[in-house]
């Protein structure tokens, strides 16, 4: 049977992330609503620090500035750090205002 060929998919966590330390919700259907802190973030996914045990593959609805609840799915996590990576997109203009507010609420 012939192999399809090699198509090169770019890798989607790649995405330039900013850190940040901002404090949110997540919310699980097992675990209900949890605090998490936000250590980085990219248009397609974030870094948390979290206390709930988490496993990889478990999705995550985080609540962000300017784009809202969001979910989200583990795809890694080690010492009470996790990596998600988001459902959708964030809109350029929306992750800039997002940034803005972060920044604003860290001061």
């Amino acid at each position: 049977m012939p192999r399809a060929p090699n198509i090169h998919m770019p890798e989607l966590r790649r995405a330039t992330r900013f850190p940040v330390d901002f404090a949110t919700i997540g919310e699980t259907q097992k675990h209900g609503e949890f605090a998490v802190k936000l250590s980085n973030i990219s248009a397609r996914g974030c870094q948390i620090v979290h206390e709930t045990k988490l496993n990889k593959g478990d999705r995550v609805v985080v609540r962000l500035p300017v784009a809202g609840r969001i979910e989200a799915f583990l795809v890694w996590s080690h010492s009470g750090r996790s990596g998600f990576e988001f459902e959708r997109v964030i809109r350029e203009p929306d992750f800039v205002a997002m940034l803005d507010k972060m920044e604003a609420s860290e001061k």
